[in-house]
This record gives C-alpha cells, sequence and structure tokens, in this order.
C-alpha cells in the first residue's frame, strides 16, 4: 500500500488533468456567445466562428472550488503546487503529441513542428477552439493557483494575515476576470489568428501561464505580515493598487482601441481618440492613441500590473515577490524586439514608416 504521502504526490499530480477535464466540460455544457474571429479559413476565406463562455466556465470554476465540491481544500493547489506542475507539464506533453501529429507535416524542421506546431486553428465538433480554451484552462488554474495560496496563508496565520498577500491573490482573480470579460478581444490579437498549436503555445497555457505567474505566492503564502508600521498601510497597499490599476488601464486600453480599431476602422476610440493610420494601399497600421505613444504600450502596462502586485506582497527583500515581475520585465523586453522582426517581414517599409511615426518601443518619451 502506497502510505498518505504518495498518495497526495500522485493526487497533485494529476489535479490539472482533473481540473482540465471539469472545466472542458463546462465550456461545452454552458450555454455561449457564437461570434466571427479576426482569423479566417484557408480554404473558403471566410471568419473563423468561436463560441464564447470564459466568464461562465470560470465562475463556475471559483463557486465549484470554493464550496470544495472536488473534495479537495482550499489551500490543496498550493499544498501540492510541484507536484501539479509537474503534472501541467506531462499533460502538456500528451496533448502536443496528439495535436501535432493529426496534422500532416510540411516543410520546417521537425523539431520547430512539434515546438511551434503544424496547425494555427484547431476546432473540434464547432464547439471547442483549441486556443481558446487553452486560455480559459489557464486563466482559470491561474485564479484558482491565486485563491488557493490565499486560503493556505489565511489557515495558516489567521492570526497575523497578510493583508498585501491577500491583495496580491485579488489581483490575480482581477486580471482573470477582465480578461473573460473582453474574451472577444483576444480573437484580435496576434497569437490566436496567427500562431500555431505547438508545445510552446500548450505548455505556456496549461503550465507556465496558469503555475508559474503566481509564482510570487509560492515563496510568501507561507510567511506572516510583513512588519509594516500601519501608518504605512494607505501609502504600501494603495500605492500597490494605483501602480496595478494604471498597468491595467494601459493594457487594456491599448488591446481595446486595437480591437475597436480592426472591428469599425472609421470609428473613434471611446469616441474620443479619432484613429490615425499609415497604409500602403493593402495594409493599414494603427499609430494613433495608444499605439501613437509607443509601439508596445500593452506590453508596458502588464510591466507596471507586476510590479503593483510585486510591492502588495510586502516582503520587499524577497526574491520571490519580485520571480514575476523580473520574468515578465525581461519577456516583454525580448518579445518586443521578436515582434517588431516579425512586423518588418510582414510590413515592410510600412513597418519602417510605423518606426520613424513612432519611435518608443515601450515608454513614450524613454524607450
Amino acid at each position: 500500500m502506497f502510505d498518505a504521502d504518495t498518495w497526495q504526490s500522485v493526487v497533485g499530480f494529476l489535479t490539472p488533468t482533473a481540473i482540465f477535464a471539469i472545466l472542458l466540460v463546462l465550456h461545452i455544457v454552458l450555454p455561449s456567445k457564437r461570434v466571427d474571429g479576426y482569423a479566417h479559413h484557408g480554404t473558403t476565406g471566410t471568419p473563423v466562428r468561436y463560441r464564447l463562455n470564459g466568464i461562465a466556465v470560470f465562475v463556475g470554476a471559483l463557486v465549484i472550488w470554493w464550496l470544495e465540491l472536488t473534495y479537495a481544500p482550499l489551500g490543496w493547489l498550493w499544498e501540492v503546487k510541484w507536484h501539479a506542475m509537474a503534472g501541467a507539464v506531462a499533460l502538456s506533453i500528451v496533448l502536443t503529441v496528439w495535436l501535432v501529429l493529426r496534422v500532416p507535416g510540411d516543410e520546417r524542421s521537425t523539431w520547430i513542428q512539434w515546438i511551434e506546431g503544424r496547425s494555427r486553428n484547431v476546432q473540434f465538433a464547432g464547439r471547442v477552439d483549441v486556443k481558446m480554451f487553452m486560455y480559459i484552462f489557464g486563466g482559470t488554474l491561474l485564479a484558482l493557483n491565486a485563491v488557493s495560496s490565499a486560503a493556505y496563508h489565511y489557515g495558516l496565520h489567521s492570526d497575523a494575515v497578510n493583508v498585501g498577500l491577500m491583495l496580491h491573490a485579488a489581483m490575480w482573480v482581477w486580471f482573470v476576470a477582465d480578461y473573460f470579460c473582453f474574451e472577444r478581444v483576444q480573437l484580435f490579437t496576434f497569437d490566436i489568428f496567427e500562431e500555431r498549436v505547438g508545445f510552446k503555445l500548450i505548455v505556456g497555457c496549461i503550465a507556465v501561464y496558469p503555475c508559474l505567474y503566481p509564482v510570487a505566492l509560492w515563496g510568501t503564502a507561507g510567511l506572516p505580515a510583513p512588519e509594516i508600521d500601519p501608518a504605512w498601510n494607505p501609502l504600501w497597499l494603495g500605492g500597490s493598487a494605483a501602480i496595478f490599476l494604471l498597468g491595467w488601464t494601459i493594457t487594456r486600453g491599448a488591446n481595446y482601441q486595437k480591437y475597436t480599431f480592426k472591428r469599425f476602422p472609421e470609428r473613434a476610440f471611446l469616441g474620443l481618440v479619432r484613429p490615425a493610420t499609415i497604409t500602403d494601399g493593402k495594409r493599414t497600421i494603427l499609430c494613433s492613441g495608444f499605439w501613437g505613444a509607443a509601439r508596445h504600450t500593452n506590453y508596458t502596462g502588464e510591466i507596471l500590473e507586476a510590479l503593483g502586485m510585486a510591492l502588495a506582497i510586502g516582503h520587499f527583500t524577497n526574491a520571490w515577490a519580485w520571480a514575476y515581475f523580473v520574468y515578465l520585465t525581461v519577456f516583454f523586453v525580448t518579445r518586443e524586439r521578436i515582434d517588431d522582426r516579425r512586423c518588418e517581414g510582414k510590413y515592410g517599409e510600412l513597418w519602417s514608416q510605423y518606426r520613424d511615426r513612432v519611435p518608443r518601443r515601450l515608454v513614450p518619451g524613454i524607450y
């Protein structure tokens, strides 16, 4: 017979797969809104159609977890975090093998096909779009990890609760809920209409996004409240919340402006910002509002959100608290340059004109 620790390890390893199955059932059975996306079918040229019910699945999952209907305690995901992480990577490998092998190979190297994938759009029975469900799973599991960590912290330190940690967890729930409230906007992003379904995307959604993004909670949920004078709470908690909300405003504003432009090219954003563009007659680039301030202000907003979350923890010298902020900063500075090269290849001289018109990469007037 296995001992209790072994059973906990096995169940922890299988937890991401169980959550994946529950969310898939919820996604299939719950009511949804059907909409056309920005991506088009390669053979017919018609828009790809999607079922959107991410917010319903998200709320349903939170209720199931909060009421402990899975029989797992609220703090379970924090307790088995390492085993769950391993299980999420294993699930990613299995899904990658299945989704890549079901599509014939192409001229690219086998290694690239496994990493990047072969197909840009994978749907089943018109009810499940693989990319969109991956985002549903990743976002929901991320929020569950945050809630679980906060519950574990409260159970361990009910007499010395870190309010900042609770705020940090709430920021993650807000972050995910906001994504699902604006789920349709995601259909007009580069990832959905251009990126292929391979290991990079799958492990990012199944393991990296939900398990490593809330990594600050892994190292701080077991700690009591930091020794900060209560007189500083308005500056500490209020300041971190303000930075987070500023970042959210920039990111959400930039993404929603681009979404508005792609759907309604002549419409003023929020009735205030008229779209200014440059075009070569075939392609058009938006260069007003957020996209006239810097070429990727949406990335800057997410970095600010991460900064606010790091400050909220309150353990300012703890490396865990800063891990996500450091990772995201390096990631987006690197990704911006990769995106710049991709856009140069896609738009050619038109992109050079955009660079001249909007010289800053991330921060207006600075960088």
